[in-house]
């Protein structure tokens, strides 16, 4: 009996390390698809859907696509405009042991406070499209290069408001939301070209105004008393987004000033529809899927406690710095307050090149774009 049992242990070892040896190669099978180091979950803190389409039809459809690649647990959230329930979400994110959060915040004052609530449950934010001025700074943060989007918005504008007919043409910036770092980076970019004509006698500042909370109905508003006191005198728009652009034609139209050149951003729909209907002159176009891509691997290597510099993605970016007390961009990603800067680089958008960019990259498609008049525009024409 004694032999026997002695056999059958053997055998049930030899059937184990089989097993084992099965495990492995499993594992190793599971590791080479791209299984993320690291523990706990990763959540996403998006914003609202009425500022702009993307939070819902493109960022979140590209992280799911990332994390699930990397076989990591995620959950996506929106907090739809409500400061008060994103940070529901962030406590939520905590108590549920995430280890990583990555928050585009509603304002930054709020993300400010979500922030240094979740350092201090030890949980690690890359702070994502949106900077959080005057806190302590998140681990690092995502997004383009934004003081060059607002000087791609200028380099596209300048030529066309210089072949306007007007001697001194009169201009207006509409700028974003000031609850927002970005629209100070924005303006940053497209006001030194704005302010250098205006001082050289070469263009007029009609207004230098911000849009609060980016919305688009008060842009609107905005626009209409711009135009009434200016009377109805404004040659061109420097809008922060194709939002705001939007709303800045909706005004000038009814205003009976048709041709103005007109910038934007994001590359919306409704964006190039009006570039197409001769309605905006350009946006910026800020490839979301690889700013997602960066975005989740700098996520993936803060979860399996990563060096930052080691991140790699296919999408181009400089890995500098910003300053966590005004959002200002510096050279290195090192020192006092300063938190690691992935900026992407923004490309610009116009009639001439929407085929080569946001069509080519599938970032949209002929089919949303040319419906209604903006079907019988050339560009469409030439897509049959």
């Amino acid at each position: 009996m004694l032999l026997a049992c002695i056999f059958a242990l053997g055998a049930v070892a030899a059937g184990c390390g089989g097993d084992d040896d099965d495990d492995g190669d499993n594992g190793a099978a599971t590791e080479a698809e791209g299984e993320a180091a690291g523990e706990g979950s990763i959540w996403v803190l998006l914003p609202d859907s009425a500022t702009s389409p993307r939070w819902e039809s493109d960022d979140r459809r590209f992280f799911e696509q990332f994390f699930s690649e990397a076989g990591v647990d995620y959950t996506i959230v929106n907090a739809e405009g409500d400061a008060a329930q994103q940070q529901s979400q962030a406590e939520q994110a905590i108590a549920d042991g995430a280890s990583v959060i990555l928050l585009t915040s509603n304002d930054t004052g709020s993300g400010a406070a979500i922030i240094d609530q979740a350092k201090d449950a030890g949980v690690e934010v890359v702070e994502y499209d949106r900077f959080n001025t005057g806190g302590s700074g998140g681990a690092a943060y995502v997004s383009f290069d934004n003081v060059q989007v607002g000087a791609t918005m200028a380099e596209e504008l300048e030529p066309a408001i210089d072949e306007l007919e007007a001697e001194t043409p009169r201009v207006v910036m509409l700028n974003g939301g000031e609850e927002d770092n970005n629209s100070f980076l924005f303006r940053q970019g497209y006001a030194e070209t704005v302010e250098a004509r205006v001082d050289a006698g070469d263009w007029e500042l009609v207004a230098d105004q911000h849009v609060p909370g980016w919305d688009n109905q008060e842009a609107q508003t905005i626009m209409e008393q711009i135009l009434t006191s200016a009377n109805n005198e404004v040659d061109a728009v420097f809008a922060a987004n194709d939002g705001l652009a939007n709303s800045a034609i909706n005004a000038l139209e009814a205003a009976g000033i048709e041709g103005a050149p007109v910038s934007g951003q994001d590359a919306a729909v409704a964006g190039i529809q009006n570039i197409l209907l001769g309605k905006q002159t350009m946006t910026v176009y800020k490839p979301i899927e690889a700013e997602a891509e960066v975005a989740a691997a700098v996520a993936l290597a803060l979860r399996a406690g990563e060096e930052l510099d080691a991140v790699e993605a296919d999408a181009e970016f400089s890995l500098i710095g910003i300053q966590a007390a005004d959002g200002q961009p510096t050279d290195s990603p090192d020192g006092d307050g300063v938190v690691p800067y992935f900026a992407l680089v923004p490309v610009g958008v116009t009639a001439d090149n929407i085929a080569d960019t946001v069509i080519a990259d599938n970032f949209r498609t002929i089919e949303e774009i040319c419906t209604g008049d903006v079907a019988e525009s050339e560009f469409c024409q030439e897509q049959r």
